[in-house]
């Protein structure tokens, strides 16, 4: 079966893209926007609505597959691809991508994805580009198969069919309260990302976020459900080394002190600390690490900046430079390097959280489910958006059908034998 035709479509992402830098720098909040003006390229305001761009592959029985293009909440941050230009990429799409598509065999999944990716003049092609097209290759060839797209990773892969659930983290954004409730009444497997993305909000000495925590903790066993017991996972934004320095000793004993004040509950700080480049992050993370794990904290370092291609992953996670690798999907590129990414930190025993962003959209947000799925990722962001129950119902309830199926395949299977 081959693809004759290729639709695009420009939509909206979930959330809003936000620049990184000018919220580091001190811009401040008024309502929901953010006051003062942008420095990343690309940002006409600190905060703007998130675009997305679709591709959809019309196959030769007429069905119609779908996969979504968009950037990252923090795009152009931390050694990540620019912001999306949707019409610039809708042009990029049109002369190299299209006729590539209309040449290959969508029914092999990894050589299509090959061969559709190619460098342009030189360059590797945009990394939303990747990431949309390869969402839609990838439900061609489940339908092609008639099989599910996890069904589809674990074959190219060569990995058995998984019978589990991938835990679940869901973000909290700005309505912190609110949301953590949200997040314990559902049970959550790990919570609640609180973006701790500003010297207010992590505080003198890290005082306002250490209280945080400790709220956190004190509610889920205020209204959590008897033998309900999260992970408990923040992501600062690096503010640990900005108030208190990029000594790896003063973060690990800073880290140690507040895991310290939450006992019984696994503590998982994301991003700790922006050393400056990928070398120079993993050489300061795995000494972090190797200090916490001297020390038998429960706490775990998660890395995300300066850790964003297929390259910089396997570099992090063979230098056992995080205990837990987000693999953030869109900057990754190919959702097929998501998988083979999952496998590297597997390979080299780090965890594996299959990550992305709040930009994202329900598709995106489904494709990744079966990957992480297929894969056995240790956790798996709630996307897209910053609601808490929209993307906790999109992300579950694909886990729960993809495993019903599997399932029945797997009893259909007995039975014959």
């Amino acid at each position: 079966m081959q693809i004759k035709d290729v639709l695009l479509a420009t939509g909206n992402g979930a959330f809003f893209y936000d620049d990184q830098a000018a919220i580091r720098s001190g811009a401040t909040q008024d309502g929901f926007i953010y006051v003062g003006e942008p420095t990343t390229p690309g940002f006409d305001s600190i905060r703007i609505p998130a675009s997305s761009l679709s591709v959809g592959l019309v196959l030769t029985d007429n069905t119609v597959v779908w996969g979504d293009m968009m950037s990252v909440q923090y795009s152009g941050a931390g050694g990540r691809d620019p912001l999306i230009d949707t019409s610039q990429t809708s042009d990029l799409t049109a002369r190299v991508v299209t006729p590539r598509l209309l040449d290959v065999d969508v029914s092999r999944y990894l050589d299509a994805c090959a061969t559709v990716f190619e460098p342009f003049e030189h360059k590797r092609l945009p990394l939303a580009v990747e990431y949309g097209v390869s969402q839609a290759l990838l439900r061609a060839a489940a339908h092609l198969q008639r099989k599910t797209m996890a069904e589809i990773i674990c074959a190219e892969f060569d990995l058995s069919l998984p019978t589990c659930r991938v835990p679940i983290y869901c973000q909290s954004g700005d309505a912190r309260e609110i949301n953590v409730d949200k997040m314990i009444l559902k049970a959550v497997d790990v919570l609640p990302h609180g973006l701790i993305n500003s010297r207010q909000k992590f505080g003198e000495d890290g005082q306002t976020f250490v209280e945080f925590v400790k709220w956190v903790a004190t509610r889920t066993r205020e209204i959590g459900r008897p033998g309900y017991h999260p992970v408990l996972h923040f992501d600062v934004y690096s503010w640990i080394g900005q108030e208190i320095g990029l000594e790896p000793q003063r973060i690990a004993d800073f880290i140690c002190r507040t895991a310290d004040m939450v006992p019984g509950f696994t503590l998982n700080i994301e991003c700790p600390a922006d050393f400056g480049s990928t070398q120079a992050q993993i050489d300061n993370y795995a000494r972090i690490v190797s200090i916490l794990d001297d020390r038998g904290s429960r706490a775990r370092i998660v890395v995300d900046e300066r850790c964003n291609t297929l390259e910089d992953i396997r570099l992090f996670a063979e230098a056992k430079a995080a205990h837990l690798v987000q693999i953030k999907a869109p900057d990754v590129g190919s959702i097929a390097d998501t998988a083979r990414a999952v496998l590297i930190c597997k390979e080299n025993q780090v965890g594996a959280y299959v990550g992305g962003s709040c930009t994202e959209t329900d598709l995106s947000a489904q494709a990744s489910v079966h990957v992480a799925v297929a894969t056995r990722a240790d956790m798996m962001l709630a996307k897209p958006g910053m609601g808490v129950d929209e993307a906790f119902s999109i992300v579950g309830n694909e886990q729960n059908r993809l495993l019903a199926t599997l399932n029945r395949r797997g009893t259909q299977t007995e039975n014959v034998e």
